[in-house]
């Protein structure tokens, strides 16, 4: 997923700042918490694509954060980092919603290749599920728009697309060139200016639902944001 925001929970100061400058390497934006609150708390504001969490943690720990969040969203991958390596430890992280469990000590790359993994899997389950966006009913696969009982408004392949990817980076600036090179294959003048053709012509199709707005963020990019 471009650009993903990650929750980082990891109270040793320095084992935190090593693995967010090394993800921020790989381009993800990561946002880093010291305790279980202040996870909870930027979890609220922050709307981030993956969680890592440190087991022992002040305030809460991961097991507790990761249980609070599944009885608000069932789908957000949760890695957890611990150096706990019993089975019985195991066995609760996952019944605590976890998706992977990496023992300390281990390598930032085999890190990156977990996250990578469970946000490509979250990206393909996405494509087969239907999504809501505001009032309606967005379903990638069959390119159509539904707004609440109305006829399906159909999307052309690249509108679909194009609002699959401001979906996905929601409240989040979607950098111009990023989507023109995924979509169109260049960023030229050309190109720049048939996406904001599609643009315009999304904003249209979302219209009945005045709280989605697809924002113009001048020089970065387009934010989809309901």
């Amino acid at each position: 997923m471009d650009n993903a925001t990650i929750l980082l929970a990891e109270d040793e100061l320095s084992l935190g700042m090593i693995i967010k400058e090394s993800l921020e390497t790989k381009k993800f934006k990561v946002i880093h918490c010291k305790d279980g609150q202040e996870t909870i708390t930027n979890y609220k504001t922050e709307h981030p694509d993956i969680l890592v969490l440190d087991v022992m943690m002040p305030k809460k720990d991961g097991f507790t954060v990761a249980k609070e969040i599944r009885m608000q969203d069932e789908q957000i991958p949760i890695i957890f980092l611990t150096a706990k390596s019993q089975t019985k430890d195991v066995v609760e992280g996952f019944a605590s919603g976890g998706n992977d469990y990496l023992k300390k000590p281990f390598s930032i790359e085999e890190l990156i290749a977990r996250i990578e993994n469970l946000l490509n899997r979250k990206t393909l389950q996405n494509k087969h599920q239907a999504i809501v966006i505001g009032a309606y009913t967005f379903q990638f696969k069959k390119q159509t728009l539904q707004f609440k009982a109305e006829d399906t408004i159909a999307l052309t392949h690249r509108e679909a697309h194009l609002l699959f990817h401001l979906n996905n980076n929601k409240n989040e600036v979607l950098e111009r060139s990023v989507i023109l090179n995924k979509l169109w294959n260049n960023d030229d003048f050309f190109s720049a200016r048939s996406m904001d053709v599609f643009i315009s012509k999304l904003r249209k199709k979302l219209a009945n639902d005045k709280s989605i707005q697809i924002i113009n963020v001048r020089g970065f990019g387009y934010k989809l944001v309901y």
